[in-house]
C-alpha cells in the first residue's frame, strides 16, 4: 500500500509503491541514474517528482 513517506528511501518506495515505480521507470536513464546516486535522500513521491523536475529543468 502506498504511503506518503518512506524512511528507507527510494528503494523502499519503489518496492512498495507502484505509482512511484511507474513514474521512476518513465524518466530518462540519466535522470534515473542521478536519482539512484542519491537514493537515500528521496523519501516521498513528492521529493521524487521535485528532484526529477529539477534535474530535467536543465534540458529545456
Amino acid at each position: 500500500m502506498p504511503r506518503s513517506n518512506y524512511p528507507g528511501g527510494l528503494n523502499e518506495m519503489l518496492n512498495c509503491d507502484d505509482t512511484a515505480k511507474s513514474y521512476f521507470m518513465s524518466l530518462p536513464d540519466y535522470v534515473q541514474g542521478m536519482i539512484q546516486q542519491r537514493c537515500g535522500n528521496v523519501h516521498s513521491i513528492d521529493e521524487l517528482h521535485r528532484y526529477a523536475e529539477n534535474l530535467m529543468a536543465g534540458d529545456k
